[in-house]
């Protein structure tokens, strides 16, 4: 599993798992490249290969209490292998490394493979928004999670004393 950050060129190959992940909820194409360039995020693409399979991205902006996973997506042959774990602890890593001390997300309630990977994350369930996926209906899970507590804010506060 090889993790790196995301740069421009990645931007074809994540809208094709983005599309195949999300086919009536896609984040359009300018609103990826925007995130992409974002200074207030961090995306990572997981390679396989040598091709990009997955991605995700933290909008965490330095020095703030707080940070928002973003977005989560494999393509639906690398699922169920441990790389979304990967790739949601570095973004809660780099969050970290940002100053965020909780991190916020939405996950689709009809989306209990994700919903469970959040929980045995430490996510805990502090809300719903109704229909809040469209045109699907399907309401949002709000999560929270307090990053002091998770092993990787440790790891980072290990590391800046180290």
């Amino acid at each position: 599993m090889t993790l790196r950050d995301a740069v421009p060129d990645d931007l074809e190959a994540i809208m094709m798992i983005e599309n195949r992940s999300f086919p009536t909820d896609a984040w359009s194409r300018e609103t990826m490249a925007s995130e992409l360039a974002s200074l207030h995020g961090r995306y990572l693409v997981d390679e396989h290969e040598g091709s990009v399979i997955g991605y995700g991205g933290v909008r965490a902006l330095r020095g703030s209490a707080d940070a928002d996973i973003q977005t989560i997506a494999l393509l639906s042959g690398y699922r169920g292998q441990g790389r979304g774990r990967a790739l949601l602890r570095a973004l809660l890593a780099a969050a970290a490394e940002r100053g965020a001390g909780e991190v916020f997300l939405e996950v689709r309630a009809d989306n209990p493979a994700a919903e469970g990977l959040y929980l045995a994350e430490g996510f805990t369930e502090i809300g719903r928004r109704p229909r809040y996926y469209q045109p699907d209906d399907v309401d949002a899970i709000v999560m929270r999670l307090d990053l002091r507590r998770h092993p990787v804010a440790r790891d980072q506060s290990e590391e800046a004393t180290a």
